[in-house]
């Protein structure tokens, strides 16, 4: 069955469709997810709750064409609820604490700081494209927002995380 024609028989409630779909979509949820949470256990829980928020919601979905696109702009806001409720309940863990738990370079600790303090329009664009390698075309849809826009916000987001990142990939504290 085509991904569309699962995706209308999952929005009139055939719970075989819809399992079909989300598993053909893991690995890519895990990914954005994890990308966005850094952490495996909070990527899966993410994962989980967009899951079944978007079975809950899915007889609403006008376009059952759009399914995949929706999906994941639905875990993308259950990642970006999760980031709010940890900055909520536990402070950011300086930068020793960090390389006592893993062995991460300093670059890639600088660029995720870097990303995590960027506007989120900028922030979605910059992950789904160079973290999940997705099409302009591809994060429009997922953002539902015009191309045009969508490459604004990349070339945006390149150039504010430029001005946050030295040459050396280290932070600019200037």
């Amino acid at each position: 069955m085509e991904q569309t024609e699962l995706a209308a028989a999952a929005c009139r409630g055939d719970e075989q469709a819809f399992h079909i779909l989300v598993s053909r979509q893991q690995r890519r949820l895990y990914g954005i997810a994890y990308s966005y949470l850094h952490h495996e256990q909070d990527a899966l829980e993410a994962v989980q709750e967009a899951v079944c928020r978007a079975w809950i919601k899915c007889g609403k979905l006008k376009d059952p064409g759009a399914f995949i696109p929706w999906l994941i702009r639905i875990l993308i806001n259950c990642c970006v609820d999760e980031q709010k409720r940890k900055k909520r309940v536990t402070p950011l863990p300086d930068h020793a604490d960090i390389r006592s738990n893993e062995m991460i370079s300093d670059s890639k600790i600088d660029l995720e700081r870097a990303l995590d303090r960027m506007k989120p329009k900028y922030r979605h664009v910059l992950m789904l494209k160079y973290y999940e390698d997705m099409t302009l075309t591809e994060i429009a849809r997922v953002l539902d927002r015009p191309e045009g826009t969508v490459k604004t916000w990349l070339h945006q987001g390149l150039k504010q995380l430029r001005g946050k990142m030295e040459t050396g990939g280290e932070l600019f504290h200037g």
